[in-house]
């Protein structure tokens, strides 16, 4: 068996679509004021268009995993890499919102087959021991991604418009095809017989889970049409996953989802873990920012730049971790990690008043890089230590569709809190936040000077939420078992498929 001779190439060539996919879950809430002035639609509408790349992003993930055991991680990259690129530029030609709604659920596809991909590829070119290192660049992107988003969301809609959120990512795309077509090796496959009644099972249950979460504050937890309510769908959608987990236990050809994976006691202690990152990832930025907005006066650009020194040293010191925990039991780093996050957002939660300076801000901005940086490598890391390739795709497939489950439940979750937060402390007046409309982004900006304890109050005890799911998830870290010495690892790695694009000058 061949090992890869230049790994670090290719997994920076693969990062820069995976990059690419995590900035576009973010970005575009930024742009939704614009997308509704430039489309000519209402609030409902626009929200869809972050919605449906979530839901098209979500619900194919173990299934693409999958396909990239038995096709190639670079051939379903590369083929995820070409659909969302020409749907971001169908995206900013959209001369209607539900044209764009439609690409975006084409964009949330390709971002769906592009996913696993990077996590498997690290996966079975790098060995275990050498492996943090990459999972850190992996974590750091991961974690950047969703600062950058709103960041470069802001400079864009307020320098050429909206449509150039999407249209950005055509060069990128185009870049990011050719260096991967030519950096990242094609690993062997291995043959796979699919899982049909497991295929539709899976998508049937997340797409009812998913869609449950996603638009049960849109419906205010009840009836959507007829007999179809919010709860009846997330129910249905449990019950269909438990089917499909009964059905992967008895299936005696080869299951989508190889249960052995769970085995590993840190495969799925790690799951829980990211599960609780994505939830409070999701769920902190929008408490904070909109205290930034509706109590500070700042713009988009101006909140979301309070975000820069977690962005500096997440992005800084990631690798650094990663190289670490090559060496050490990476339990005490997640989950330092992981507490590290429960109190700087703690921390937020105590400054949030009218009358705090803003500096003060900066501080637990700065330790949430610190935190960042201890989580996303060594959980990235310790899940796929004991993979063995053939079941990479599989086991980056769960991985990321827990996670992104996670943030699905942090968004409707913190929606709910939020409103109910806002109709405690804020008098029911007529069109005044807190009358029970609920949606705290129909506020426009005008919040009156005397409603701002208030609404500080309300968004300081919603940030609490995550803060103490994210304490759940040190908790979880703790149990993690002390990595095995490797044995004969190398003897595991695939083989690299003889190819032309395989061999870069």
């Amino acid at each position: 068996m061949e090992n890869v001779a230049r790994p670090w190439p290719a997994l920076w060539s693969l990062v820069i679509g995976f990059f690419m996919i995590l900035i576009d879950t973010t970005i575009v809430s930024v742009a939704n004021p614009s997308i509704m002035d430039g489309l000519d639609t209402d609030i409902n509408a626009v929200i869809w268009v972050t919605s449906a790349y979530l839901l098209a992003y979500a619900v194919p993930l173990l299934i693409t995993g999958r396909l990239g055991d038995r096709f190639g991680p670079k051939r379903l990259y590369l083929s995820g890499l070409v659909v969302f690129t020409l749907a971001s530029l169908w995206c900013g030609l959209s001369g209607s919102v539900h044209m764009l709604i439609a690409a975006r659920v084409l964009q949330g596809l390709g971002a769906a087959l592009m996913t696993p991909q990077t996590m498997a590829v690290i996966t079975r070119i790098f060995p275990p021991d050498r492996r943090g290192a990459a999972m850190g660049l992996w974590g750091a992107t991961a974690g950047a991604a969703t600062l950058v988003g709103p960041i470069l969301g802001g400079v864009l809609v307020d320098g050429l418009g909206w449509e150039w959120i999407f249209f950005i990512n055509v060069p990128i795309g185009i870049a990011g095809f050719i260096l991967a077509w030519r950096l990242v090796p094609s690993l062997t496959t291995h043959p796979h017989r699919f899982d049909i009644p497991g295929v539709v099972l899976s998508a049937v249950g997340l797409f009812l889970l998913v869609f449950g979460l996603q638009e049960g504050e849109t419906y205010n937890w009840g009836t959507i049409a007829g007999p179809v309510s919010v709860w009846g769908l997330i129910v249905s959608g449990i019950v269909v996953l438990a089917l499909f987990v009964a059905w992967q236990a008895v299936n005696k050809g080869e299951p989508l989802l190889p249960l052995s994976l769970f085995k590993d006691r840190n495969f799925s202690l790690a799951n829980i873990g990211i599960t609780t990152v994505g939830f409070t990832v999701t769920a902190f930025g929008l408490p904070l920012i909109f205290y930034y907005q509706m109590v500070r006066g700042m713009t988009p650009t101006q909140s979301a730049l309070m975000m820069i020194p977690m962005a500096l040293i997440s992005g800084g010191l990631a690798p650094v971790v990663g190289r670490i925990i090559d060496r050490v039991n990476p339990k005490y780093i997640t989950s330092g990690g992981l507490l590290l996050m429960a109190v700087a957002l703690f921390w937020n939660s105590a400054l949030m008043h009218p009358d705090t300076p803003v500096w003060l801000f900066l501080l637990p901005s700065a330790v949430l890089g610190f935190a960042n940086a201890g989580i996303w490598a060594p959980l990235s890391s310790t899940a796929t230590r004991n993979l063995p390739p053939r079941q990479a795709g599989a086991g980056a497939g769960v991985y990321n569709t827990t996670r992104q489950i996670g943030a699905v439940l942090g968004s409707a979750a913190i929606a709910v809190l939020m409103q109910a937060r806002l109709a405690a402390e804020l008098p029911p007046a007529p069109g005044a936040p807190g009358d029970g409309a609920g949606e705290p982004v129909s506020f426009g900006g005008q919040l009156p000077d005397a409603l701002h304890e208030g609404f500080s109050t309300a968004m300081s005890q919603s940030i609490m939420l995550p803060a103490a799911v994210i304490v759940l998830g040190a908790a979880v870290a703790l149990f993690f078992a002390r990595p095995k010495p490797l044995q004969g690892w190398s003897g595991q790695q695939p083989a690299v498929a003889e190819s032309s694009e395989a061999k870069t000058p």
